[in-house]
């Protein structure tokens, strides 16, 4: 039977990658490219068409930073599918980033140069905006719209005897320093990115403690520092000039500078490949690369308290019964 794969954000970077990948791997499967913007989606189409003429490939429209717009892509996709095999929530924002170049050379010379090229941790902050359903961008984008598009398709994702997978695109810059509880929007904070992340995998820690049992796994992976669009709008083009050749060198002290979003998507793929039943629920899936440019997939334990998960999940659902209700659109089911 043809497995269906639905792919958030797929019109660039690691999504076309990944996309592209998963053809190479399967050309039998049913592809769904979601995206928000149309014409960049139908230019990916002709183009993922070009390499593999005979591939399935649809596109759907949704912006997961627009509740409305996840509830029409749900509805069109449940029109369309019966199950889905695999939804990669992929899509992600990171607004108006700023790297303190202070604490960049401070670090540098310091014991923790290392975790700080690797993680860029102290090194970023954004500066986040409301979006017109009344929450924070990043956190609507990054977590809760791809949350709300699980929910209403999960008569396509719960079965049994055809277990179904989701996979996460969080990162390494996932921190639970910058995650909390009270202020999980992160609308008070300054690193809104990271907590998004650290979310996430909160999220799929307490997706999977819920929905295993109906046949759903969810799982997150790392891409690791990739050089895509949102990477390239952190600094001028002519920093990135000087310190990619830098960036290269890193990799004798740590292998998850994938730079190209080829070598980013090889943990999105390996999910692919293996049984969703079989994964460690509480694992990071990261991207790597060697020096000399070998791909491979390193599994890590998260940091993650699972009692925070499953309150973190809590704070979700009533999240989403407030904002249907804004909507005009029916709760579902805890």
């Amino acid at each position: 039977m043809q497995r269906v794969v639905v792919v958030t954000g797929a019109s660039s970077g690691i999504g076309f990658a990944l996309c592209e990948r998963l053809l190479q791997e399967d050309a039998s499967l049913h592809l769904c490219l979601a995206c928000r913007n149309m014409e960049k989606t139908n230019a990916t189409r002709k183009k993922l068409l070009s390499y593999f003429p005979h591939a399935d490939i649809s596109i759907v429209q949704v912006d997961v930073g627009n509740v409305e717009s996840v509830l029409n892509a749900a509805k069109e996709i449940k029109k369309r599918f019966q199950h889905i095999d695999y939804l990669y929530l992929n899509a992600g924002i990171m607004v108006n980033p700023r790297v303190s170049f202070s604490a960049f050379v401070r670090g540098l010379f310091s014991r923790r140069a290392v975790r700080m090229l690797t993680t860029a941790e102290g090194l970023m902050s954004q500066e986040d905006r409301v979006t017109p359903d009344g929450l924070q961008e990043v956190f609507e984008t990054n977590i809760f719209g791809h949350f709300i598009m699980i929910r209403q398709l999960e008569s396509l994702l719960c079965c049994l005897e055809k277990p179904s997978q989701l996979i996460w695109t969080s990162s390494i810059n996932a921190r639970r320093s910058n995650f909390s509880l009270d202020d999980y929007q992160h609308s008070q904070g300054k690193e809104a990115y990271s907590s998004s992340k650290y979310a996430t995998d909160l999220a799929s820690v307490a997706l999977n403690s819920h929905f295993n049992k109906q046949g759903m796994y969810s799982s997150v992976v790392c891409p690791g520092v990739v050089m895509t669009n949102m990477t390239y709008e952190i600094l001028p083009s002519f920093l990135w000039k000087l310190l990619l050749p830098i960036m290269w060198l890193v990799r004798l002290f740590t292998h998850t500078y994938t730079l190209s979003p080829f070598n980013g998507a090889e943990a999105q793929v390996w999910l692919f490949k293996h049984k969703p039943e079989m994964l460690d629920p509480l694992a990071k899936y990261h991207s790597c690369t060697s020096f000399f440019g070998k791909n491979f997939v390193d599994v890590r334990k998260m940091d993650i308290d699972e009692d925070l998960a499953e309150e973190f999940y809590k704070n979700l659902l009533e999240l989403e019964k407030e904002v249907l209700a804004r909507c005009g659109r029916p709760g579902l089911k805890q």
